[in-house]
Protein backbone atom coordinates (compact mmCIF):
# COMPACT_ATOMS: atom_id res chain seq x y z
CA UNK A 1 0.00 0.00 0.00
CA UNK A 2 0.85 3.54 -0.62
CA UNK A 3 0.51 7.17 0.25
CA UNK A 4 -1.80 7.70 -2.66
CA UNK A 5 -4.16 5.10 -1.45
CA UNK A 6 -4.36 6.72 1.93
CA UNK A 7 -5.23 9.89 0.43
CA UNK A 8 -7.93 8.24 -1.53
CA UNK A 9 -9.40 7.13 1.86
CA UNK A 10 -8.60 10.34 3.88
CA UNK A 11 -9.07 13.04 1.67
CA UNK A 12 -5.90 15.69 0.37
CA UNK A 13 -7.57 18.44 2.48
CA UNK A 14 -4.35 20.01 4.63
CA UNK A 15 -4.43 22.59 7.85
CA UNK A 16 -1.83 25.29 7.08
CA UNK A 17 -0.81 28.75 8.58
CA UNK A 18 1.54 31.29 7.31
CA UNK A 19 4.89 31.47 8.71
CA UNK A 20 4.16 35.45 10.46
CA UNK A 21 1.43 34.15 12.05
CA UNK A 22 1.33 33.86 15.78
CA UNK A 23 1.47 30.57 17.82
CA UNK A 24 -1.54 31.60 19.44
CA UNK A 25 -3.29 31.64 15.70
CA UNK A 26 -1.62 27.98 15.83
CA UNK A 27 -2.49 27.02 19.22
CA UNK A 28 -5.66 27.98 18.23
CA UNK A 29 -6.06 26.15 14.81
CA UNK A 30 -4.53 22.73 16.43
CA UNK A 31 -7.12 22.76 19.37
CA UNK A 32 -10.01 23.96 17.23
CA UNK A 33 -9.20 21.16 14.21
CA UNK A 34 -7.75 18.14 17.13
CA UNK A 35 -4.68 17.61 15.04
CA UNK A 36 -1.28 17.71 16.11
CA UNK A 37 0.45 19.89 13.32
CA UNK A 38 0.06 22.33 10.63
CA UNK A 39 1.91 22.82 7.27
CA UNK A 40 3.28 25.59 7.58
CA UNK A 41 3.25 27.62 3.85
CA UNK A 42 3.16 31.19 2.48
CA UNK A 43 2.11 30.70 -1.08
CA UNK A 44 -0.52 27.82 -0.35
CA UNK A 45 1.54 25.30 -2.70
CA UNK A 46 5.16 24.65 -0.72
CA UNK A 47 5.98 23.65 2.36
CA UNK A 48 8.18 25.97 4.34
CA UNK A 49 8.57 24.07 7.29
CA UNK A 50 5.90 22.09 9.93
CA UNK A 51 4.76 23.02 13.61
CA UNK A 52 3.68 20.33 15.59
CA UNK A 53 2.60 20.19 18.94
CA UNK A 54 6.45 19.01 20.24
CA UNK A 55 7.56 22.53 18.91
CA UNK A 56 4.94 24.52 20.64
CA UNK A 57 5.89 22.69 23.89
CA UNK A 58 9.67 22.24 23.45
CA UNK A 59 9.64 26.11 22.89
CA UNK A 60 7.59 26.68 25.23
CA UNK A 61 9.95 25.89 27.51
CA UNK A 62 12.39 28.46 26.22
CA UNK A 63 10.40 30.94 25.80
CA UNK A 64 7.71 30.79 28.41
CA UNK A 65 4.80 33.15 28.14
CA UNK A 66 5.93 34.93 25.48
CA UNK A 67 5.65 32.22 23.19
CA UNK A 68 2.55 32.82 22.28
CA UNK A 69 3.11 36.57 20.39
CA UNK A 70 6.05 35.08 18.22
CA UNK A 71 5.46 33.79 14.54
CA UNK A 72 5.31 30.76 13.44
CA UNK A 73 8.45 30.85 11.61
CA UNK A 74 10.87 31.19 15.04
CA UNK A 75 9.58 27.98 16.41
CA UNK A 76 8.78 26.10 13.21
CA UNK A 77 10.78 22.78 12.33
CA UNK A 78 12.36 23.25 8.80
CA UNK A 79 12.96 22.13 6.29
CA UNK A 80 10.17 19.43 6.70
CA UNK A 81 10.75 16.08 5.97
CA UNK A 82 8.35 15.28 3.39
CA UNK A 83 6.99 11.86 1.27
CA UNK A 84 5.68 11.40 -2.25
CA UNK A 85 2.40 9.97 -2.68
CA UNK A 86 4.10 6.87 -4.37
CA UNK A 87 5.83 5.81 -0.85
CA UNK A 88 4.76 2.98 0.73
CA UNK A 89 3.54 2.83 4.40
CA UNK A 90 6.15 0.41 5.26
CA UNK A 91 9.05 3.25 4.56
CA UNK A 92 7.44 5.82 5.83
CA UNK A 93 6.61 4.14 9.42
CA UNK A 94 10.29 3.11 9.59
CA UNK A 95 11.35 6.88 8.71
CA UNK A 96 8.58 8.52 10.99
CA UNK A 97 10.19 5.98 13.59
CA UNK A 98 13.30 7.04 13.26
CA UNK A 99 13.27 10.78 12.90
CA UNK A 100 10.65 10.67 15.59
CA UNK A 101 7.95 12.31 14.11
CA UNK A 102 4.39 11.81 13.23
CA UNK A 103 3.63 14.08 10.26
CA UNK A 104 4.65 14.40 6.85
CA UNK A 105 3.74 16.40 4.22
CA UNK A 106 2.58 14.70 0.67
CA UNK A 107 4.37 16.77 -1.75
CA UNK A 108 4.37 16.15 -5.74
CA UNK A 109 6.37 17.79 -8.12
CA UNK A 110 7.58 20.47 -5.51
CA UNK A 111 3.54 20.99 -4.76
CA UNK A 112 2.13 19.90 -1.25
CA UNK A 113 -0.92 17.39 -1.75
CA UNK A 114 -1.70 15.95 1.49
CA UNK A 115 -0.46 15.21 4.76
CA UNK A 116 0.21 11.13 6.65
CA UNK A 117 0.14 11.08 10.03
CA UNK A 118 1.53 7.96 11.88
CA UNK A 119 -2.19 6.99 12.65
CA UNK A 120 -2.95 6.71 8.68
CA UNK A 121 -0.08 4.42 8.14
CA UNK A 122 -1.28 2.58 11.67
CA UNK A 123 -4.71 2.45 10.31
CA UNK A 124 -3.81 1.71 6.89
CA UNK A 125 -1.35 -1.37 7.69
CA UNK A 126 -3.95 -2.59 10.09
CA UNK A 127 -6.51 -2.63 7.30
CA UNK A 128 -4.29 -4.09 5.12
CA UNK A 129 -3.23 -6.96 8.05
CA UNK A 130 -6.95 -7.47 8.18
CA UNK A 131 -7.99 -8.01 4.73
CA UNK A 132 -5.08 -10.92 4.34
CA UNK A 133 -6.53 -12.64 7.48
CA UNK A 134 -10.04 -12.85 5.55
CA UNK A 135 -8.49 -13.81 2.60
CA UNK A 136 -6.72 -16.72 4.28
CA UNK A 137 -9.82 -17.60 6.24
CA UNK A 138 -12.16 -17.83 3.05
CA UNK A 139 -9.55 -19.88 1.10
CA UNK A 140 -9.14 -22.22 4.29
CA UNK A 141 -12.62 -22.63 4.70
CA UNK A 142 -13.11 -22.77 0.80
CA UNK A 143 -10.62 -25.93 0.93
CA UNK A 144 -11.88 -27.50 3.92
Amino acid sequence: MDVNTILRNKGRSVAMIHSAATIERAVGLLRARGIGALVVSDDGESVDGIISERDIVDALAVYGGELLALQVSEVMTRPAVTCSPDDSVAELMAEMTNRRIRHLPVVHNGRLCGIVSIGDLVKSRLDEIEYEAHSMRSFIAGAA
